[in-house]
């Protein structure tokens, strides 16, 4: 199958503009007669959910949160990207592409990320206009702050909570249209299955989440707004609830899986202190900003950090990157943290750690500059560490965060099966094999506000509106009879090891086998180990209660059961990929620096799969990436 990215004709930056005047448009009378699905209601979902309902059109929403204000958006601290220029520092929407594409290391569509960079201002603007109190200077612009993988200051934020005013803004967007009945929004409702009716995405299935209850719900047309699947590691900066579920069953119904082992790393979380540790927590990279990052140059120095003096320190990143010092992009500072650690210049208890130190900025600024910028970030650290991070270094080594890799979607934000369109981390599309900080919340509110909305009206003009009738097709009641299925078989199995227990050790096999580094012996080792834990999982998993009431457990199962199948995909796609970039580092593929070494001449593609069977290899297809206005290079942030 040959894959049609749909990119437009003509120049990069006429690309976008002509598209959508070329765009079909549904009748403003006609657009009532459609209905949409969006599942999720972070960034990317409730944007795109208010925005379709205001055009006019149908739609449904679904979460499992018990609120929609409560998705893992709200999670996000440093900022968000746009190319505004306040600070008059050389910034353009053209350097805000550049810096995209290669921080994502060369593996990103060009037009995706121009497209991206040249809607970032509107996004600020919506923003402001929805009451978002971003930080602003004396004279009453908003502030920017610098982040990692650019030498400009861009980046717009709210403290170290800029996600969760950027959420409740999109929120507020959405409960106007719920009051306004709009949209009509199913919380505590998780996804279970995709319904495919001649290969077009026709509904979900879906579990009450407090009922227990199986139903189906048909559409013209389904959003998947859900996130990523950086949870499949275990331990990581992610919330408990965050899952592949969703993205995972609509790949099993046809919808091709890309580039999964593009994971990314962030360097600046507080370190592990427990076997039993359930999540790990972010600081943000903004951090990075006003702190040095640093370790002692004695290997095994136990001396408290203010008690090492100035001359035997070793600013790692300062030495190694003097253009860009301590903020080079996370993949970069993530494996030279690492390596810091694996030569025993790591420090705390367990030596995996380096220090994050902001004592020169808060004597050069003052501790209240400080505060303004961060209070809430260093409360968090004190509370979780019993360290006043005003008075001592902070702690910091790097975890699962965020993932690059999705469901394959083309320019118009569309899966390869019609009808199914992916936004936000659900796709693959804008970051390529690492993503910039702050341009999380950029690509989310970009494909929810600014582009989605014309491409969903490109297709469904092209589509007769399918009424209610379409519920009663036999896929429907098929696919909640494969949902009922699976659900019984878990609560069936009655074993003695808790769910926990088997994501637990499924996560610590990849972030040791396909974590920050990875290598062909480890990797084999995986795809032989993970089959081995689904069997066991499948014949001793302990899932206590029923299906007919409110059972965490049972949700957890569920998601775990699918992170077992995906995690094959993962490591055999870092398997495939023989080369390193971004947040994919296979360590036989380094340059003698040890820096990535990618490998154009035979991976300048998208890898896009598509499922056949557990236990039977997936099926690759590739969209070349075609490079007509940057010039492919080895990334250099010296």
């Amino acid at each position: 199958m040959t894959l049609d990215s749909k990119i437009p004709s003509g120049l990069l930056q006429d690309k976008w503009t002509s598209h959508k005047f070329n765009n079909k448009l549904v009748n403003p009378s006609n657009r009532r007669k459609y209905k949409i699905i969006v599942v999720g209601t972070g960034l990317a979902g409730a944007s795109s959910a208010a925005s379709l309902a205001e055009m006019g059109y149908q739609v449904e929403s679904f979460c499992f949160q018990d609120s929609a204000r409560r998705a893992h958006s709200i999670a996000a601290q440093g900022g968000i990207n746009a190319a505004k220029n306040y600070p008059n520092d050389g910034d353009s929407v053209r350097r805000l592409f550049y810096d995209t594409i290669k921080g994502g290391d060369f593996r990103s569509r060009e037009a995706n990320v121009y497209r991206l960079a040249e809607v970032s201002n509107n996004i600020i603007d919506q923003c402001v206009a929805q009451g978002v109190p971003f930080a602003r200077e004396y004279s009453g612009y908003l502030d920017n702050r610098s982040f990692g993988g650019a030498q400009v200051s861009r980046t717009f934020y709210a403290r170290g909570q800029t996600g969760q005013q950027l959420l409740l803004g999109a929120y507020q967007a959405l409960m106007k249209e719920v009051a306004k009945n709009n949209v009509f929004l199913h919380p505590r409702t998780e996804m279970l299955d995709l319904v495919v009716i001649d290969g077009i995405a026709r509904g979900i299935v879906v579990r009450n989440l407090l009922s227990g209850k199986i139903e189906s719900y048909s559409a013209d047309a389904v959003v998947l707004a859900t996130g990523g699947y950086g949870n499949v590691f275990y331990l990581s900066t992610n919330a408990k609830g965050c899952n592949v579920t969703a993205t995972w069953r609509a790949h099993k119904k046809g919808a091709f899986f890309a580039n999964p082992c593009y994971t990314q790393i962030h360097p600046t979380c507080i370190p592990l202190h427990g076997n039993y540790q359930s999540k790990l927590t972010l600081m943000s990279e903004s951090l990075r900003n006003d702190g040095r990052v640093w370790v002692p140059k004695k290997i095994k120095d136990t001396r408290l950090p203010n008690e090492i003096p100035l001359q035997e320190r070793d600013y790692f990143l300062e030495r190694k990157y003097p253009a860009f010092g301590n903020l080079v992009p996370r993949d970069i500072a993530s494996r030279n943290a690492k390596e810091q650690c694996d030569t025993h210049h790591g420090v705390g208890d367990t030596g995996m750690a380096v220090y994050l130190d902001l004592k020169e900025s808060i004597a050069q600024l003052g501790k209240q500059v400080i505060k303004d910028r961060y209070g809430n970030l260093l409360d968090m650290y004190a509370k979780i560490t019993g360290e006043d991070p005003y008075q001592t270094p902070m702690m910091i080594y790097p975890a699962a965060h965020y993932t690059m890799g999705g469901l394959w979607v083309d320019y118009n934000l569309m899966s390869n099966l019609p009808g199914l369109f992916v936004i936000g981390e659900a796709n693959f599309s804008d970051h390529g094999a690492n993503r910039l900080g702050a341009s999380a919340l950029m690509q989310g509110l970009a494909d929810g506000y600014f582009v989605l909305p014309y491409t969903m009206a490109n297709y469904l003009a092209g589509v007769k509106p399918a009424g209610e009738e379409i519920i009663h097709r036999s896929e429907f009641k098929d696919a909640e009879i494969q949902v009922s299925d699976k659900i019984k078989r878990l609560l069936s199995v009655k074993g003695k090891t808790t769910v926990d227990e088997f994501h637990r050790e499924l996560g610590h096999l990849l972030w040791n086998k396909c974590g920050m580094a990875r290598n062909e012996k480890g990797l084999k080792e995986a795809l032989n180990k993970i089959p081995e834990i689904r069997e066991r999982f499948w014949k001793d998993v302990c899932v206590l209660g029923s299906n007919d009431d409110f059972n965490q457990a049972l949700e957890r199962a569920g998601r775990v059961a699918d992170f077992l199948e995906f995690s094959e995909l993962l490591c055999f796609d870092a398997l495939h990929r023989q080369e390193s970039c971004g947040g994919h580092f296979r360590e036989e593929f380094q340059t003698p620096e040890g820096e990535a070494l990618r490998r154009d001449d035979l991976f300048s593609y998208v890898a896009a799969w598509q499922f056949n069977s557990l236990g039977q290899s997936p099926t690759l297809h590739k969209e070349e990436l075609k490079f007509e206005e940057t010039h492919l290079a080895q990334r250099n942030y010296k």
